[in-house]
């Protein structure tokens, strides 16, 4: 671990594991505060160009996206000969994952966490960046309740409506343009926002699998149904939002800014004669 890092933060336990590194608790010696560090094991994207990129590409785009109430800060970025270590907001243990697993949201609560969420993907939009992995285990609560969206470890830069490629993200969430092998838009992260909100409702996903191939094909078929027995309690204008969001054709699919003026939302989810 990098000697630069140990004089600056203690490093306490781990937090979380993926891919490629782990994410510890770590206290600032300065000002005693907590963060978070990731620290990412370059050996293991020794053979793989395309994630040494991502390597070097993470913190460039936390940096361009940092400045939100909604997004999870990078604080400091430090290199040593094995590992890059991410420096970031301490946002308590609590996912919406783990949110989700207590059941279905009722409709306010499902509006209230979608509108800070979205309102964290057109900030991220409006930079020119793409999140392209947005899911609940991807979206966090500070102590304060606050809604944070974080792990860029898959955003990419779009520039001026660039087009992007690559199957990219995690199966439920997948966007079908990205499925199908398709050049894409920022637009696939209101899919995957979407699909967060139909579980929300519906306490499932829209488009099910019992493995990735099956799920892949779900969602490139893209019937968007809306079973009585899950719905019966949902809101016309809440399943108008989802028809508009899980929205095969990319050039009909709302952009995060018009999520965000939707009637459904502007009403906090209190919609209810449609």
């Amino acid at each position: 671990m990098s000697e630069e890092l140990k004089r600056n933060y203690e490093i306490c336990e781990e937090i979380g594991r993926g891919r490629f590194g782990v994410v510890y608790r770590c206290i600032s010696s300065v000002s005693a505060h907590t963060f978070a560090c990731k620290s990412i094991d370059k050996r293991l994207l020794a053979n793989d160009a395309i994630d040494r990129q991502c390597l070097t590409k993470e913190p460039k785009i936390h940096q361009i996206v940092s400045g939100s109430p909604n997004i999870v800060e990078l604080h400091q970025v430090f290199e040593d000969t094995d590992h890059l270590h991410l420096v970031l907001e301490f946002c308590g243990y609590q996912t919406l994952y783990e949110r989700m697993l207590a059941g279905t949201f009722p409709e306010k609560e499902a509006a209230a966490v979608l509108e800070k969420l979205v309102r964290a993907v057109a900030h991220c939009h409006l930079r020119g960046v793409a999140h392209r992995d947005i899911k609940p285990d991807n979206v966090f609560f500070d102590d304060q309740n606050s809604l944070k969206l974080g792990d860029f470890g898959s955003a990419e830069w779009f520039g001026n409506g660039e087009m992007m490629s690559g199957l990219v993200g995690t199966p439920y969430y997948v966007a079908p343009e990205v499925v199908d092998g398709s050049d894409y838009t920022e637009k696939v992260d209101v899919w995957s926002c979407g699909v967060i909100l139909y579980i929300m409702l519906a306490g499932i996903p829209p488009f099910y699998g019992e493995s990735a191939t099956e799920i892949f094909q779900a969602v490139l078929r893209g019937n968007l149904r809306f079973p009585t027995r899950l719905f019966h309690s949902v809101s016309p204008g809440a399943k108008d939002l989802l028809r508009k969001m899980l929205c095969k054709d990319v050039s009909r699919r709302l952009s995060a800014e018009q999520v965000l003026r939707h009637p459904w939302m502007m009403s906090g989810g209190d919609l209810r004669d449609d």
